[in-house]
Formats: C-alpha cells, structure tokens, sequence
C-alpha cells in the first residue's frame, strides 16, 4: 500500500467542526500511528535530502510535528512560526486576513539570515493564507522561500496559487 493510500486511511473526516460546512481533516490518528509517522519523516527525508535548503520551518502548530523531525534527519535547523505573543525573543511580525479577521504569526528576528534558503512545512494546505504569511515573515527576515510541503492539500481551495510568487516547488502527500 502506497503512503499516499496509508495517510488517506488514517486521516479523520470531522463533520461540522470547526464550523457547520466544514469537514475538518484530522491528521491525529497519524500520531497514533508510530510506524506510519516514521515512515512519513523518512520519505520527506528522501524527497529533500538532496535539496540545498539551509533550514526548515514549521508554522504552528501541526506543522512542529513532521517539520521539527525533518530538520534533524536533514542536519538542518528548525525554525518556529508561531502565533503572535508566543516567542520569547525580539521578533519579525506579519499580519495577514482570515476568513472571520485577521491574524498575526512571527519569528525569532535572528531565525533567519540574509539569503538562506527555508523548506516551510505545514500540516495542511487550504486557501494558503497562513503559508502565504509565512513566506512573507521569511522573505521580510531576508532569506528564501525554497519551497513548501504539507501533508494535505485541499486542492479545490486553490490556495497553493497564493503560494508560487515565493516558489513553484510545492508539495504534498496527499491531495483531496
């Protein structure tokens, strides 16, 4: 059985949540799964291992859990994205629109050097608001959006689109 098949079995529909509409796809029951989490971190590790990125980052909070992984199998940094008032450091801010408001993430001001290249990792790709954010914090700290992986992408959502300005290598493990 393929990873991709693997992931698609192992990944919850959640009807109505957060909202009534929405089929919240739940990547928990991966955590669950210790061999299946293994064998995810050792193909993101066999997709990258040839890159020249300079560091991994991971937006908060699913994207810490497969990112943080990667990074050490890679001999690489991890940087951490993470929502505003969450870093203890003099930090780079971005805001950026949500579907009911606006939000906030930020990074450690010395995360990221001038023209490093940053893998950013996320558990999920939907409308590419917060990637889209993230590429910019990266981006305003000096350094390169080298590329993007999630997990899952919910492809009729477009938001990879948001997404190509920064980078065409965009990834995915599974796609609904």
């Amino acid at each position: 059985m393929s990873l991709e098949s693997k992931l698609s079995a192992a990944i919850r529909d959640v009807p109505d949540f957060p909202k009534e509409g929405i089929v919240f796809k739940d990547i928990t029951p991966i955590m669950m799964d210790a061999k299946l989490s293994v064998e995810v971190v050792d193909h993101l590790y066999n997709i990258y291992k040839d890159s020249d990125f300079d560091a991994v980052a991971g937006i908060e909070s699913r994207g810490f859990l497969f990112g943080y992984p990667l990074a050490m199998k890679l001999g690489i940094p991890f940087i951490l994205i993470r929502k505003k008032g969450k870093l203890p450091h003099n930090v780079l801010s971005v805001n950026y629109d949500l579907e009911y408001g606006s939000a906030t993430i930020e990074m450690h001001i010395d995360a990221v050097s001038a023209g490093q290249k940053i893998l950013l990792h996320d558990d999920l790709l939907a409308t590419g608001g917060s990637a889209e954010a993230a590429g910019r914090l990266v981006q305003k700290a000096g350094g390169e959006v080298a590329g993007f992986n999630f997990l899952v992408s919910l492809d009729f959502l477009n938001g990879v689109e948001k997404l190509k300005g920064f980078s065409n290598n965009i990834t995915n493990l599974v796609a609904y």
